[in-house]
């Protein structure tokens, strides 16, 4: 079986799919690696250090659209624009596995039905124990909950960590985590290390004692939040009744910081808003927000994704792609999810299509020429439905 890496063509995405030693690991394991030249370069992997580990180099990115299996950091769901100039590569037959924005990409879903491959959508990974290796939504989380402290630290007109000088005292920053995630986890802990006093709410107040077990202070609103999360761990959407109440008592809270830090995402929605242009009026002048829902539309009413914009002497920093801004080490992350769940698929040379197993189930989208993933086929249908409802 080969395995085909594609260099990223998303405009800015650093990352590759494999680095050189879970390259060199499946090469082991008897598998031909075939790598698009300069595909790891801008994660600090040049393809010498893949020759060296077994990988073979493509003479051109079509050769490596040849491969049986392609392992991709953003498959078309989650490349647009770029990834269809792959589209007339693709063969009947073929594997693809990556992240592909399987919840709101179905024209993408379609296009790569109608070219015959199976696609499995690695952002679909279900929360259970044995597919913990496999979860490349927590590893990106993790960094981007790191680097959106650092990009807080470095916007603040001040020091995070309490400091006592002959010339006087500094007072230590105050940041607020909106969100308990993965991310916030990590962003509360880096905080945490850099000398802050850190406060932290979510809507499951399951995450209370995660929280505080960190050093950072639970916030309770005071706000019933009985079914706010879902069976594989994730934050539930909730009605805007319940928004609006969010809002109004976190008003208080927010002002009394000097970072918050956003992280609230509902999987295939638009982010909610948990701070207003209001709560940003009532920051001090020289408070910083970063808003890692950026992509999904933002948790600040005042973000511009890409963008840091000043509202009133505060920055609101509107990251995308953080993970991708520390390219290597998110790509050996990804890499061993990535290659972990090839090999969990592979049983006797072949890619085995069980959707009986769980984790093959929730994760393949696209298999011999349909839409295969049950939430996909109930949107398809539904939109089908809808335009046959406004034709007739």
């Amino acid at each position: 079986m080969i395995i085909g890496i594609a260099k990223e063509s998303f405009a800015g995405e650093r990352r590759v799919a494999l680095v050189p030693d879970t390259a060199g690991v499946l090469s082991a394991a008897g598998f031909e690696v075939l790598v698009e030249p300069g595909a790891g370069a801008s994660a600090g992997f040049p393809d010498a250090a893949y020759q060296a580990k077994g990988a073979k180099l493509a003479p051109d990115r079509a050769s490596v659209f040849d491969a049986d299996v392609i392992l991709q950091v953003r498959t078309l769901g989650a490349n647009e624009i770029n990834g269809r100039a792959d589209l007339g590569m693709m063969r009947c037959g073929q594997v693809f596995i990556g992240m592909a924005e399987p919840l709101t990409a179905l024209t993408e879903a379609k296009a790569l039905a109608d070219a015959g491959v199976s696609l499995f959508a690695l952002e679909l990974m279900p929360r259970i124990t044995r597919a913990q290796s496999m979860d490349v939504l927590s590893s990106m989380a993790t960094l981007a909950g790191y680097k959106a402290v650092l990009l807080a630290a470095s916007q603040l007109p001040g020091i995070f960590p309490l400091l006592m000088t002959a010339a006087g005292t500094l007072a230590p920053a105050r940041v607020l985590i909106l969100g308990v995630g993965v991310a916030g986890l990590q962003a509360i802990a880096t905080a945490r290390r850099l000398g802050a006093v850190v406060e932290a709410y979510d809507v499951r107040p399951a995450v209370k004692e995660q929280v505080e077990s960190l050093g950072a202070k639970f916030v309770d609103l005071g706000l019933e939040t009985a079914d706010s999360e879902d069976a594989g761990g994730y934050a539930k959407a909730q009605g805007e009744e319940f928004y609006q109440r969010q809002r109004q008592a976190m008003g208080n809270v927010i002002a009394a910081n000097n970072v918050v830090i956003t992280t609230a995402v509902i999987p295939g929605k638009k982010a909610p808003i948990l701070v207003t242009g209001e709560m940003v009026a009532g920051m001090q002048p020289g408070s910083v927000i970063v808003d890692l829902a950026a992509e999904r539309g933002g948790n600040c009413a005042c973000t511009q994704p890409g963008q840091t914009v000043d509202v009133g002497g505060v920055s609101v920093i509107g990251p995308l792609n953080l993970p991708s801004t520390v390219a290597r080490h998110a790509s050996q992350m990804y890499a061993q999810n990535i290659s972990t769940f090839f090999q969990y698929l592979c049983k006797e040379n072949r890619i085995t299509f069980d959707r009986e197993d769980e984790i093959v189930r929730e994760t393949l989208v696209v298999h011999q020429g349909e839409v295969v993933h049950d939430a996909l086929r109930e949107q398809l249908n539904s939109n089908n439905s809808t335009s046959q409802g406004e034709s007739s």
